[in-house]
């Protein structure tokens, strides 16, 4: 019975982990499409683009950090 409890947290942390990833990947590329053309008007929102395309890797952060404390509670 314990390799199944294992086994069921495993899945828990790889579906917070995937689907965390998801998330961030469909916002940069809406968020990349929008700045790519902003830069395509006006060269000075280079640096605005670039933080606003970096922002969505915070929920990939916080996606591990949950993949952590669920394979936490395993030990």
């Amino acid at each position: 019975m314990a390799g199944m409890e294992n086994a069921i947290i495993g899945l828990a942390a790889s579906i917070a982990i995937g689907l965390s990833a998801l998330a961030t990947a469909w916002a940069e590329k809406s968020i990349g499409a929008a700045a790519v053309g902003a830069l395509a008007e006006k060269e000075q929102l280079f640096g605005k683009g670039l933080i606003l395309t970096v922002i969505p890797e915070t929920i990939v952060i916080f996606g591990l950090v949950v993949a952590i404390l669920i394979l936490g509670l395993a030990s």
